[in-house]
């Protein structure tokens, strides 16, 4: 059961590298002069093969975290409140990864309305959802 762990971590860890970097490139993205149309769809391929893999990598994740779940017995883990917390931090992770996808698409329908500054601020959202995440596997504070 630790293999299963210990590659639950690593896919998780590749998965929050796809959210940290994606909104990097919605950055550039937004701040890509209507003109340069090259510049804009080399950024959109990068975003989309990125976006592609991180759910190849999510999906991974989430069933290795719950062979862990069911492998160590659900029971096992009642009363442990900073479970149920990192439960709704991961429907957290899945919501943003999504949100991705919709902002992604915005960007391909040339709808995007949101300004670079924006972008930089929610850039910072997947650090803060990982940090939270570590925080409560870690030191299990409740």
């Amino acid at each position: 059961m630790l293999w299963v762990k210990a590659f639950h971590i690593v896919f998780v860890a590749a998965w929050f590298a796809g959210l940290f970097y994606l909104p990097r490139i919605f950055v550039n993205l937004a701040m890509v002069p209507t003109d340069s149309h090259a510049e804009r769809e080399r950024l959109l391929l990068m975003a989309h093969k990125l976006h592609r893999f991180s759910s190849l990598l999510m999906g991974v994740a989430l069933l290795l975290g719950i062979w862990v779940l069911v492998g160590w017995g659900a029971t096992r883990f009642s009363g442990s409140y900073w479970l149920h917390a990192k439960m709704l931090l991961v429907v957290g992770a899945i919501g943003l990864h999504h949100m991705n996808r919709r902002l992604l698409r915005s960007f391909e329908e040339l709808s995007n309305r949101r300004s670079h500054r924006w972008f930089r601020v929610y850039n910072e959202s997947a650090v803060l959802l990982f940090a939270a995440t570590v925080v409560l596997v870690t030191v299990k504070p409740f």
